[in-house]
């Protein structure tokens, strides 16, 4: 479970980045899941995938009980690798909402992928545009 906090260092775009990703997080139904790199695309950032892993990753407590982190997860339908806790929480929290498992321990994509049509996960060029301008220096 994401227990440590982003220090206060980070920059007003790194924070204003962690916002839209737990923001786009909240929106993933349950029973449902997206992957890092869906995330970061529908944000505007489609190589941030990782920084996507870090937001969650630095999600405070108090958040964790709002935003679903567990219905996040790598590109092939896989639990990231971290504490072996935190991992078998995710699992757990997912099979929970209904979420299925190969046998093979991943998440069955084909099945549980958050859609919701065609823009689900992506968004306009026009919103991409707006998004990446709150990433940029003035």
């Amino acid at each position: 479970m994401p227990s440590r906090m982003l220090g206060s260092g980070a920059s007003a775009g790194a924070r204003r980045f962690r916002r839209l990703v737990y923001a786009m997080v909240r929106r993933v139904p349950r029973g449902r899941v997206a992957t890092y790199g869906e995330i970061a695309a529908a944000l505007g950032r489609p190589r941030a995938a990782r920084a996507v892993g870090r937001a969650l990753a630095g999600l405070p407590a108090p958040l964790a009980r709002v935003v679903p982190w567990q219905r996040v997860v790598n590109a092939g339908g896989g639990i990231s690798r971290r504490d072996p806790e935190s991992m078998t929480l995710q699992r757990e929290l997912l099979e929970r909402e209904g979420v299925r498992f190969r046998r093979s321990g991943y998440v069955d994509l084909a099945r549980a992928r958050w859609r919701r049509g065609a823009r689900s996960i992506r968004a306009s060029p026009r919103t991409l545009a707006r998004r990446r301008a709150l990433f940029t220096e003035p």
